[in-house]
């Protein structure tokens, strides 16, 4: 059963591992919304903002974003009450 925890703890980890790197581009995203101007576009400023927080919780192409976390968390949660 240890190493059932174990398995699931290093997969918690690598999701939430996946999510933080989201953050940043969540971050950078929200900063080019802060720093415009007037003249900016803020429908599409705001649009990308839209996509990256959208590819954080849902994944992309590649990963699984929060939506994995939550996984990954329900099967630790689980292994760590057994």
């Amino acid at each position: 059963m240890a190493d059932g925890l174990e398995d699931a703890r290093r997969k918690l980890d690598d999701e939430y591992g996946q999510v933080r790197r989201h953050l940043d581009k969540i971050h950078s995203a929200m900063d080019r919304v802060d720093a415009a101007g007037p003249e900016d576009d803020l429908y599409e400023l705001l649009k990308d903002l839209e996509d990256v927080v959208k590819e954080a919780r849902t994944g992309g192409l590649v990963g699984s974003g929060a939506k994995g976390h939550r996984k990954a968390l329900e099967a630790y949660r689980d292994r760590k009450k057994d």
